[in-house]
């Protein structure tokens, strides 16, 4: 029966492609998906399921959950803390009103610029830079839309262009704020500030130059075109956004200039952990506060706001990457891993073909969702077994994954960003979608590309 093995497991993860398709929860079907794999495999006679380290109960069926227990306290200990901790202080920074002076600060230099798109390539470039220390995408571009937003519309972008710029401004999620770029580091084998500067910049340089150059072209003809049609606007604004010191942009790039000192890019005499770097700057900023709000219960309720932020995190992001490295061990142990490694050998893929059609699976199924963190949490615990297999590196498979999981979601017209952009614009989310598909595929090609140059 063992043959059957990979054949099931391929049923099991079509139906489970059609089910996050279909818009189920996305962790619950990866959870039983695995668990269908790995109890057949059991009843065909495959036991040696667990990791290294850990032991059998005795029993196989209890087994299963054991193995399930074993991923669950190492990811919430490892990748997981730092996605928590990343996005707690992410939110934190949001709700003290560091994010929108950081906003504030990088837009003001657009004021004194008067061609059009040339300011609204610009303020593409600023999102995916702000993207690096505000990783949501829906949250920065609420951010976007009260700071830039005005800003092209007075320089004489149409409402539909500045929100199409806006909604890509997340779409390559980059540095060690992104739950998605911290997996894709722990799957490489590399710290996230490391995996951020010699993996994801040499492709990011490139892709970014091809995006802001199809955005000019593309929001140009739109425009020219006039035939957006516009009906009344949701208004955006941010009634709680409070007035702070324009200095306080400073905090949330603070860690990463801090992690980016203390490593082998500049000083490595003394080595400074992400995590860390994201706690001491937390604790900093709230006697920051305290010193210059001068009110101890509301700035000690901001500082314990990172706590709630963190359970969010746990149940959006560390859980699904949960379910996914459950359902991934389940593609393992039935054969089909090393069956598509066997086929993609005789068909003489190698790594970068095989990268290629698993991106683009990556892709597809971010565009009919909306959202990129389950299709990539699910393939990602696959990259160095299936790249030691074809002969490559784990980095060079993981990152175009990644990549595709930010930018199909910024041309997929039922993503919650561009839902808001349109919204925002007063136009329907498809006007949104034919400005922004021509810049995303044409990044992809391009990450493609600067990822076989660069990394393979």
């Amino acid at each position: 029966m063992t043959v059957l093995l990979p054949w099931f497991a391929l049923v099991v993860t079509i139906l489970a492609g059609w089910a996050i398709i279909k818009r189920l929860s996305t962790s619950m079907v990866l959870l039983f998906a695995g668990l269908a794999m790995i109890s057949f495999a059991v009843i065909c006679g495959v036991h040696g399921f667990l990791p290294k380290g850990v032991k059998p109960s005795g029993f196989v069926w209890f087994d299963i959950f054991e193995l399930l227990r074993s991923i669950a306290t190492k990811q919430t200990s490892g990748i997981g803390l730092l996605i928590m901790v990343a996005g707690g202080y992410a939110a934190y920074m949001d709700r003290i009103g560091a994010a929108h002076a950081l906003v504030r600060v990088c837009v003001k230099p657009l004021d004194a610029l008067s061609s059009p798109y040339l300011v609204l390539v610009m303020g593409y470039l600023i999102g995916q830079a702000l993207v690096t220390v505000i990783p949501s995408a829906a949250g920065l571009a609420m951010l976007l839309l009260v700071a830039l937003f005005p800003i092209l519309r007075a320089v004489g972008c149409s409402a539909a262009a500045s929100a199409a710029v806006i909604g890509t401004s997340a779409g390559m999620t980059l540095g060690p704020a992104s739950g998605t770029a911290n997996l894709a580091a722990q799957t490489a084998g590399l710290e996230p500030i490391i995996y951020f500067v010699q993996c994801q910049l040499p492709v990011a340089i490139p892709t970014l130059i091809v995006v802001a150059i199809c955005h000019y072209f593309v929001q140009k003809y739109y425009d020219k075109k006039n035939d957006d049609v516009y009906s009344d606007a949701i208004l955006t604004k941010k009634d709680d956004l409070r007035n702070v010191p324009g200095w306080y942009a400073i905090l949330p790039v603070l860690p990463i200039a801090l992690m980016i000192v203390f490593s082998k890019l500049v000083y490595s005499a003394v080595k400074l952990n992400t995590i860390s770097a994201l706690l001491l700057v937390w604790v900093f900023t709230i006697i920051v506060e305290l010193i210059r709000r001068r009110d101890f219960k509301p700035v000690l309720a901001d500082g314990a706001f990172i706590f709630k932020a963190m359970g969010g995190m746990f149940s959006s992001i560390v859980a699904l990457i949960i379910c996914a490295e459950f359902f991934a061990t389940g593609l393992k142990v039935t054969g089909l891993i090393s069956a598509l490694i066997t086929h993609a050998q005789g068909m003489g893929l190698g790594l970068n073909g095989m990268t290629a059609v698993l991106t683009g699976v990556v892709g597809i199924v971010t565009f009919l969702t909306g959202s990129g963190v389950g299709a990539f949490s699910s393939f990602a615990a696959l990259a160095p077994e299936v790249a030691n297999g074809l002969g490559g590196t784990a980095a060079a498979f993981v990152t175009p994954m990644q990549f595709a999981s930010g930018m199909l979601r910024a041309m997929s017209p039922v993503a919650g960003v561009i839902i808001a952009v349109a919204g925002a614009a007063g136009v329907s989310p498809m006007a949104i979608v034919r400005r922004t598909w021509i810049p995303m595929i044409a990044g992809m090609i391009t990450v493609l590309i600067a990822n076989v140059v660069f990394l393979g």
